[in-house]
C-alpha cells in the first residue's frame, strides 16, 4: 500500500503523530515542495485582482508587469502546457479518475502558471465544488465541468476573498477604520488533484465504499443476531419476554440517537470523518467484550454480571455503532458525483437493509449448541476485524477537512497567514459551503452551535414542513414493521411449521432476496429513466420525478403484509413459501419507497439535509423500539393475521402520502421557507 493511500488513514495519522510528521508525509511537507507558481504569485502581489462583474464566483487576475508578454502569459494552449512542463492528455477517466501515473504528481504544477484563461492578460476562478451546496443543480453543472476538467489536468485557480484583519485610529475624534487583506481561498492544485477524493481511482473508491458498507454491516447485524439469544437471557436472569426482547430493542434506540450527535460531529471541518468512525468503533469493540463474556465491572458501577448491566452495555453498543449510519452516506457523497451517487447509496443502503435480517442466520444454529452468550461472541468476532480494517485502510473522504489540513501546511511552509481553507471564511458555513447570501457565520466552526442547530432545526422543519412530517412518520413506520418481523416469525415458523432457530434464520435471508430485488429495481429505473433525462437536458428533472418508482412500490408493503399475515394464520394448511413470499414482497417494495423519499428529501432541502437525516435515523429507531416490544403481545392477542392486518393498515399511510407528494410537492416546496424550489 502507498504512503499516499495509507497517510490518511487512522493508523497513518498516529504514525505522523508519533513521529512529528516525519513519515508519510504530505508534499507540502517535503523539502523539494514548491507551491504553484501561480499561487507564489498571488502570495507575492504580483497580480492584481478584481471581482468579475458577470459572476461573483469569478476573479480577475492581471499581470502588474505589462512589459512581458501579457498574452502569452494568459494563455493555456496545449502547447504552452507542454512547454511549461503541465501534464496534458493523460486520458484520465472514470476508471483512474484523472489522476496521473507520474511518480511525484506535483511535478508539473511547479512549473504550470496558468489555467482557464479567459483572455490576454487575464486568468479566471472557476466555482468548485467544495462551494455548492449538495444535491443542488448548482453542484450538478460543477461536477459535469470537472468531469471533462480532469482528463486536461489544468491548474485551478483559487479563489481570493477581502478578509477583515483588524483595525488602525485615523487620528483623535476620528473612527476607527477596518484593515483588510486579500486571503487566497485554498483550493485543489489542479483539476485532477489526487488529494481530492472525487479523482480517486475507482478502484480505490469502490474499495472504501466496500469499507463502509462493511462496517455498516457488521454493526445492524449486531442488533438481530441476539434474537436466538431472548429464551438463554430469560433463564439466566429470571425476566420475561418483553424484558428480554430490550437486548434487541435498546441496541436499536442506541443507535437512533447516536447520529443526532456523531452526523454533526463528522461535518465540523476540523474533526472530518475519520476520527468519528475510528474512535467509535474502538469503543463499540470495547462494550462487545464485557457484553459477549457477561462478566466485567464498567465505570461507573456497571456491571454486565447483572441484567441492567447488559442492557447498558447493549445501549452502548448501539450508540458507538451509529456513525456508520449517521456518516455513510456522506462519506460517499464526497466520493462520487450526483450522478453516479444514488448507484453507491443503493449498494450501502443493501448492508443496513439485509444485515438485520441475516443476524438470525448467524446464531441460528451456534446458540442452541453452544448457549445465550455466543450471539455476543460473534458480534466481537466480526466487530474486530472490521475494525482493523477501517483503522489500517479507511482514508479521510471529506474535502473540508482536506483543505483545512492543507491551509495549514500552506501557512506553516510560506509563514503566510493568507492561506485560508474555505471553512476558515466568515462567508462559509460550518460545512465549508459558500453560503451566498445566507447569514455569515463564524470564521471557525463552533462545535457546540453546529450541535444545537442538529439538534432543534430538523424538529422545527418536521413540524412545520408537510411533506417532511410524511417522511418521518411513514419511514418509522415501515422501520418499526420490519422490525417487528423478529417477534413474529418465532410465532410461525417454528410453532406451525416446525423449524428450528438456525431454519427460520434461514428463512430471513427472503429479505436478502428482496433487498436485491428492490436495488435492482431502483437502479434501473435510475440508469434507463432519470440519469438519461439528465444527460439529455444538463437540467435535474422536477424532484417528484424521483417519486415516479416509489408511486406503484408504495402498494406492495400493504399487499405482503396482508399476504404474510392471513397465510400464516392459516398454517401450517398453507405451506411456509407464502407467507415468506409476502415477506419478500415487503422488503422489496419498502427499499424502494425509502430510497426515492430519502433522494427527494435532500434535493428538496439540501441546506438541512444532514441533520434531516440524522432526525430521521432517531424517529425511525424510536418507533422501531417500541415496535420490538409491542409486536409480541400484539400478536399475541389478536393473532397474526389481525395483528399482521394492523400494522398493513398503517402502511396504508404511505400510499395516499407518496401520490399527494407527487402531485403537490412543488406546491408544498413553494410555500415552504426550508425548501428550495
Amino acid at each position: 500500500m502507498s504512503a499516499e493511500i495509507f497517510r490518511d488513514t487512522a493508523v497513518g495519522a498516529v504514525l505522523r503523530y508519533i513521529t512529528k510528521n516525519r513519515v508519510l508525509q504530505f508534499p507540502e511537507e517535503r523539502a523539494d515542495f514548491q507551491i504553484p507558481e501561480l499561487w507564489q504569485q498571488l502570495l507575492n502581489g504580483e497580480v492584481d485582482v478584481s471581482d468579475d462583474v458577470d459572476d461573483g464566483n469569478e476573479t480577475d487576475i492581471n499581470e502588474k508587469d505589462k512589459g512581458g508578454d501579457a498574452a502569452g502569459a494568459g494563455t493555456s494552449s496545449d502547447d504552452e502546457k507542454q512547454a511549461n512542463g503541465a501534464p496534458h492528455g493523460n486520458n484520465g477517466d472514470e476508471e483512474n479518475g484523472g489522476a496521473s501515473g507520474d511518480s511525484d504528481p506535483y511535478a508539473a504544477l511547479r512549473r504550470a502558471s496558468t489555467a482557464r484563461s479567459r483572455g490576454a492578460g487575464s486568468l479566471q476562478h472557476q466555482r468548485s465544488r467544495e462551494e455548492t451546496l449538495p444535491y443542488t443543480q448548482a453542484r450538478l453543472d460543477v461536477e459535469n465541468v470537472a468531469s471533462v476538467e480532469r482528463t486536461q489536468s489544468q491548474v485551478v485557480v483559487p479563489r481570493l476573498v477581502k478578509t477583515r484583519t483588524g483595525t488602525k485610529s485615523n487620528g483623535a475624534g476620528q473612527p476607527a477604520a477596518h484593515t483588510y487583506e486579500t486571503a487566497i481561498v485554498v483550493d485543489w492544485y489542479s483539476t485532477d488533484d489526487r488529494s481530492n477524493p472525487q479523482n480517486w481511482r475507482l478502484r480505490r473508491r469502490i474499495g472504501v465504499g466496500f469499507i463502509i458498507w462493511l462496517y455498516t454491516f457488521c454493526v445492524y447485524m449486531s442488533s438481530a443476531i441476539y434474537t436466538n439469544s431472548e429464551q438463554g437471557v430469560m433463564e439466566t436472569f429470571g425476566v420475561d419476554a418483553t424484558n428480554a426482547a430490550l437486548g434487541l430493542s435498546i441496541f436499536v434506540l442506541g443507535y437512533g440517537v447516536g447520529p443526532l450527535i456523531f452526523s454533526p460531529l463528522s461535518e465540523i471541518p476540523s474533526i472530518g470523518r475519520n476520527p468519528v468512525y475510528a474512535v467509535t468503533m474502538i469503543f463499540f469493540v470495547i462494550f462487545s467484550l464485557p457484553a459477549s463474556l457477561a462478566y466485567g465491572n464498567l465505570p461507573g458501577g456497571f456491571s454486565s454480571g447483572n441484567f441492567g448491566g447488559f442492557i447498558v452495555l447493549r445501549f452502548l453498543q448501539g450508540f458507538f455503532g451509529s456513525p456508520c449510519l449517521a456518516s455513510g452516506a456522506a462519506s460517499l457523497g464526497d466520493m462520487f458525483s450526483l450522478l453516479h451517487l444514488p448507484y453507491a447509496l443503493a449498494g450501502w443502503v443493501s448492508a443496513g437493509f439485509s444485515a438485520p435480517a441475516l443476524g438470525p442466520l448467524l446464531s441460528g444454529y451456534s446458540v442452541p449448541a453452544k448457549g445465550w452468550r455466543w450471539s455476543m461472541l460473534e458480534i466481537l468476532w466480526a466487530a474486530a476485524p472490521c475494525t482493523i480494517v477501517m483503522l489500517l485502510f479507511l482514508p479521510e473522504t471529506s474535502s473540508p477537512n482536506i483543505l483545512l489540513r492543507r491551509a495549514r501546511r500552506l501557512r506553516k511552509i510560506t509563514g503566510s497567514d493568507r492561506f485560508r481553507a474555505p471553512s476558515e471564511l466568515a462567508d462559509y458555513n460550518e460545512l465549508g459551503v459558500q453560503t451566498d447570501g445566507q447569514p455569515k457565520q463564524s470564521a471557525r466552526s463552533k462545535a457546540f452551535a453546529v450541535l444545537i442547530d442538529a439538534l432543534i432545526k430538523p424538529i422545527e422543519i418536521t413540524i412545520k414542513d408537510p411533506a417532511v412530517l410524511f417522511v418521518q412518520i411513514y419511514s418509522a413506520i415501515v422501520y418499526g414493521i420490519y422490525y417487528s418481523f423478529f417477534e413474529a416469525f418465532p410465532l410461525v415458523y417454528p410453532v406451525a411449521y416446525g423449524m428450528s432457530p438456525g431454519q427460520v434464520g434461514l428463512v430471513f435471508t427472503c429479505i436478502l432476496v428482496a433487498c436485491i430485488i428492490g436495488v435492482a429495481m431502483y437502479c434501473l429505473y435510475v440508469y434507463f429513466i432519470l440519469n438519461r433525462k439528465i444527460a439529455r437536458t444538463g437540467q435535474f428533472p422536477p424532484n417528484e420525478d424521483r417519486l415516479i418508482p416509489a408511486m406503484l412500490a408504495a402498494f406492495g408493503p400493504t399487499f405482503g403484509l396482508f399476504i404474510f399475515g392471513w397465510t400464516a394464520e392459516h398454517a401450517p394448511q398453507v405451506p411456509w413459501i407464502a407467507p415468506t413470499i409476502g415477506i419478500t414482497l415487503y422488503g422489496a417494495t419498502v427499499f424502494v419507497v425509502l430510497q426515492c423519499i430519502f433522494v427527494y428529501i435532500p434535493l428538496s432541502y439540501p441546506m438541512y439535509a444532514a441533520s434531516l437525516f440524522a432526525a430521521n435515523d432517531f424517529f425511525r429507531s424510536a418507533f422501531a423500539t417500541g415496535s420490538i416490544l409491542f409486536g409480541r403481545p400484539l400478536f399475541i392477542n389478536l393473532g397474526i393475521g389481525r395483528g399482521t392486518s394492523v400494522l398493513g393498515g398503517l402502511s396504508t399511510i404511505g400510499i395516499a402520502g407518496i401520490w399527494l407528494l407527487y402531485f403537490y410537492g412543488a406546491r408544498l416546496r413553494a410555500m415552504s421557507k426550508f425548501a428550495v424550489s
